[in-house]
């Protein structure tokens, strides 16, 4: 009688799942749940991230720099996560402030000050739809990151990314023009939770 044969999931260095009979009676149901699960969360960021720019310019070093045009180059000591966090926001500096912007989808005309962080954070594989700002006071873990630290308050969050804010606003005066862009001066985060995603 032949054994009753199950199925096991496991991961390649590439990240792809396969599949393999093994006997019944060496498969656990509840590891095979866990094995399964797993392999769901390590599928569904890079599927995410595939919609976003894959490429773009470097400094070298850890830290982000402000080049031309606004645009930011991500440093190239960073994990591939935040560079396409960077690259993809470069992308947003053409883009207009709109209240509500870039909730419903990633791919918005205009953008608001968390629709802004969440296509970022979508590029990088982090988030699997977009984020209200009270969200991302629950995003993550608690504290500053080392690469990525989001701060959240109702009403209004903003990014540090290797080094440089990610902004609508530029926060030096009661006039300025609010849009999704690059900073490198600091805001003081005074009433803001920090958050940061784990392991960046």
């Amino acid at each position: 009688m032949r054994p009753r044969v199950s199925c096991k999931i496991f991961f390649s260095p590439a990240n792809n799942v396969a599949y393999h009979t093994l006997p019944k009676r060496l498969v656990h149901p509840i590891r095979l749940k866990v094995l399964f699960g797993a392999a769901l969360f390590a599928i569904i960021p890079s599927t995410i991230a595939a919609e976003f720019p894959s490429r773009g310019p470097t400094v070298p070093g850890s830290v982000a720099r402000i080049r031309w045009g606004g645009q930011a180059a991500a440093p190239e000591r960073a994990p591939l996560a935040v560079k396409r966090a960077i690259w993809a926001a470069n992308q947003l500096r053409s883009k207009p402030y709109r209240y509500g912007g870039g909730h419903r989808s990633f791919n918005d005309r205009g953008y608001d000050c968390s629709g802004t962080v969440s296509y970022a954070l979508g590029a990088a594989g982090l988030i699997k739809s977009p984020m209200r700002s009270t969200d991302f006071r629950r995003f993550g873990a608690r504290g500053r990151g080392k690469w990525i630290t989001v701060y959240a308050r109702d009403g209004h969050t903003f990014a540090i990314i290797a080094g440089l804010r990610l902004d609508t606003t530029p926060y030096l005066t009661a006039h300025d023009r609010w849009a999704p862009a690059w900073y490198s001066s600091v805001r003081m985060p005074s009433g803001f939770e920090a958050r940061h995603p784990v392991g960046l």
